[in-house]
């Protein structure tokens, strides 16, 4: 059998989709989506809400791997707006579907994208922050 470009290129897209692989421990599920109840259920939280309104709901979750903060989204602008306004804060976002997950360690965006799917997205870095004035 001859092996065409329209053949390889199948086989590479098989092989980035993930096609054959397992109980590869990286893979990405498929984006979760759902109430803001349903969401905590799936990464086994119980959800201390903090804002119930027609846009927007955000909660505070714990579980096993953090703290973060879950919030779901009427509208897929609402849910933008937000987290543009959020990122000034810093933390690291796991942004799904008219939803998103915030922590402040990385370590808890990506346990909680094993079990949620969706995309990671950082924050501003305030690390390097001056400690002061300098005593000139």
């Amino acid at each position: 059998m001859k092996v065409t470009r329209p053949m390889l290129a199948a086989v590479a897209v098989l092989m980035l989709a993930g096609c054959g692989s397992d109980g590869d421990e990286n893979a990405v599920p498929q984006t979760a989506n759902g109430s803001l109840e349903q969401l905590a259920a799936e990464v086994k939280c119980a959800p201390d809400i903090q804002i119930d309104a027609d846009d927007v709901r955000q909660a505070i979750c714990k579980d096993s791997d953090g703290k973060f903060i879950l919030a779901t989204f009427a509208t897929d602008r609402g849910q933008r707006e937000w987290i543009n306004g959020a990122k000034d804060y810093g933390g690291h976002f796991l942004v799904g579907r008219k939803w998103v997950a915030v922590g402040e360690e990385t370590s808890t965006v990506t346990m909680l994208r094993k079990t949620l799917g969706g995309n990671i997205e950082e924050g501003k870095d305030h690390s390097a922050r001056s400690g002061g004035h300098s005593g000139h």
